[in-house]
């Protein structure tokens, strides 16, 4: 809460003249409380401060009656008073909403995958626009890459690897700085997949010594490929190499024999099975049917600062990811973020993608309409499990608490707004137990689920 200890707060020094008492004038004090520049530098506290004085007018209708109730009681005491009766944040959350967006020209970083559909999508099929935004998203080369362009703010927001907002909020990997999570881009949408020369190894027991790529070393893809290896024995840290690789490098390093296999998004698997290079092992949704990958992040600076912007931004992705839920819909997509300033992919492998049917590169083709789905919601619990593979595998170490992380980094109720305004139905609870290869999570319990497990660092 604010400090309104003392005469100078929030509503000004008890100057006389207007009905607040920090102007000369009545005049003047109109003219302050209804000017509000185009482009305010702290527009959250702007708010704050027209809130406050609409409460306090509501309060006190009568001027006179109100300026001397003001001298009677204390600024402070008033202040202090209206924020306990009535919380002023939420008020101000409230008040910033429906408004015009205070920076319209926005940029939004993203890599090359289809876990990106809504936020590519949302600019040639005109989400965006609607919206009021002209946003240009700016295809990226690598993780690492989007993450220090949105922390430096050459990108407004981004398309993130889900972990990574929890590991850029905690100071994992880089320097510690407030993130969020609003939206989560894709479900499942993962494979293993290997060279064609291990087309009679599946057993992954005997993949020791295999070279495997990842995307990045705070992804998804990681934890369940670690957690894929340790269910079967393996020690994902000692008995297999684990490589960062950018997804467009993958295929390459596949073909040249850099590595045996990666678990990647579907169209960068996609890609190796079409080219004759790798097969599907298996779908990340084998080892947990609706787990989340990418997701929609921003700063809590950008959230706060130009709120406006943000909720307009969020409700364009919550509603392209609406549309991209739908199968009849697939086909037009897949069209749609197949060119070079996208994708630049084969039509027909971000076919085989979006719409479950694909061929597996061992002779089969597959229809599984749920290899890849598009359900905005940031389970709060999806956050606590992230956790506990960070905690598990040595990246965090000592006490963690898990539910607030997990609050402040993935925005359950800003998404619950989201989706009732494009139409969807929002879950009734930010948080649910799920089941990864046979083991119910329970996101109560992070830490009896950690010492559950025999190969872990911690």
């Amino acid at each position: 809460m604010p400090n309104f200890g003392n005469s100078t707060g929030r509503f000004g020094p008890m100057k006389g003249g207007c009905e607040c008492g920090e102007h000369s004038s009545q005049s003047d004090h109109e003219r302050a409380c209804t000017a509000i520049p185009d482009s305010a530098p702290d527009d959250d506290k702007l708010y704050g401060r027209l809130v406050e004085r609409a409460v306090l007018r509501a309060i006190a209708p009568n001027p006179m009656q109100r300026r001397a109730f003001l001298q009677a009681v204390g600024v402070g005491t008033i202040s202090a008073a209206i924020s306990a009766l009535f919380p002023i944040a939420m008020a101000t959350d409230v008040f910033a909403q429906g408004g015009a967006p205070e920076k319209r020209n926005l940029k939004v970083g993203f890599i090359p995958i289809t876990c990106a559909t809504p936020i590519i999508m949302a600019d040639p099929m005109g989400f965006y626009k609607r919206e009021g935004l002209d946003v240009e998203v700016v295809k990226s080369a690598g993780w690492a890459i989007v993450r220090d362009k949105t922390i430096n703010k050459e990108f407004d927001a981004s398309h993130m690897l889900a972990p990574m907002p929890l590991a850029i909020s905690m100071g994992l990997g880089s320097a510690a700085m407030p993130f969020t999570v609003p939206a989560i881009e894709n479900v499942n949408g993962q494979a293993i997949c290997l060279a064609k020369k291990h087309v009679n190894n599946r057993d992954p027991k005997n993949w020791k010594g295999f070279k495997f790529a990842i995307p990045f070393e705070y992804s998804n893809h990681a934890y369940l490929l670690r957690y894929y290896l340790a269910e079967h024995g393996l020690d994902p840290d000692r008995d297999v190499q684990l490589r960062t690789v950018p997804p467009p490098e993958m295929v390459a390093n596949l073909r040249a024999d850099n590595i045996d296999g990666y678990l990647a998004p579907d169209n960068i698997v996609q890609r190796s099975v079409y080219d004759g290079d790798g097969f599907i092992h298996l779908l990340s949704k084998e080892i947990w049917d609706g787990h989340p990958c990418c997701a929609f992040a921003a700063s809590r600076a950008f959230v706060t600062e130009t709120p406006n912007s943000y909720a307009a931004l969020l409700r364009a992705i919550v509603q392209a990811a609406a549309y991209a839920s739908k199968a009849e819909n697939r086909k037009e997509i897949a069209t749609a973020i197949a060119p070079a300033n996208y994708l630049n992919a084969p039509l027909v492998v971000l076919e085989q993608v979006l719409t479950g049917v694909y061929a597996d590169g061992l002779g089969g083709i597959k229809r599984d309409p749920n290899r890849v789905t598009f359900d905005p919601f940031p389970y709060e619990s999806f956050a606590v499990w992230i956790l506990t593979q960070m905690k598990r595998w040595g990246q965090i170490k000592g006490d963690v608490d898990y539910q607030k992380i997990a609050r402040d980094v993935f925005l359950a109720t800003d998404a619950t707004k989201a989706m009732k305004e494009a139409g969807l139905t929002p879950p009734a609870s930010t948080t649910k137990t799920f089941v990864v290869m046979g083991k119910t999570f329970d996101p109560a319990k992070p830490e009896e689920y950690i010492s559950s497990f025999a190969i872990r660092r911690t």
